[in-house]
């Protein structure tokens, strides 16, 4: 699979051979078990190309490594103890990732009114907003603007982790 994400693009078994030739000795057979493999269990599909087939990743690396993530957490008998724990592994610039990843999302979703932090966020936009009304400021309808839509949920994008053979619990190759 490391072949196949690295080249982000449909692969040949012989172009997978010479590039792992070019590390150890390995048969064309073997390569082409493997392959043959990884599209019965759904991580990559293929396309008939004269008498060989092209293979292409159903689903990128990084979706592979959140649904190993999410897997390992979904196990865990604590899985506050599991993140703290797992944070607690990675290194500043992880940690720096993770933060940026987190306001992304959060950035993306849409408020959750039965979320007590979410409530108090919206109870101060909600006061600061009546005192902008006071001051005379008005809202988009009075301005004759129609106000954005909230985002539907899955809009964001791709689910990734649901691609098949995403969560197959085998190692990576």
């Amino acid at each position: 699979m490391t072949r196949v994400w690295e080249w982000n693009r449909p692969v040949t078994v012989r172009e997978v051979l010479e590039d792992l030739q070019k590390e150890r000795s390995i048969a064309y057979t073997t390569v082409m078990t493997v392959l043959d493999n990884l599209h019965q269990k759904g991580w990559v599909r293929r396309e008939a190309e004269g008498r060989a087939y092209r293979y292409e990743a159903v689903s990128t690396r990084a979706a592979y490594a959140a649904a190993l993530m999410n897997e390992a957490w979904s196990a865990s008998d604590n899985p506050a103890a599991a993140l703290v724990a797992f944070f607690g592994m990675m290194s500043p610039e992880q940690r720096h990732a993770l933060r940026d990843a987190v306001r992304m999302v959060q950035a993306d979703e849409p408020e959750d009114p039965e979320d007590p932090e979410e409530r108090e966020g919206a109870e101060g936009r909600e006061e600061a907003a009546g005192q902008g009304e006071r001051a005379g400021a008005s809202t988009p309808a009075e301005e004759g603007r129609t106000p954005a839509p909230p985002q539907a949920a899955g809009e964001a994008g791709s689910r990734e982790g649901d691609e098949p053979g995403a969560n197959a619990g085998g190692k990576g190759r």
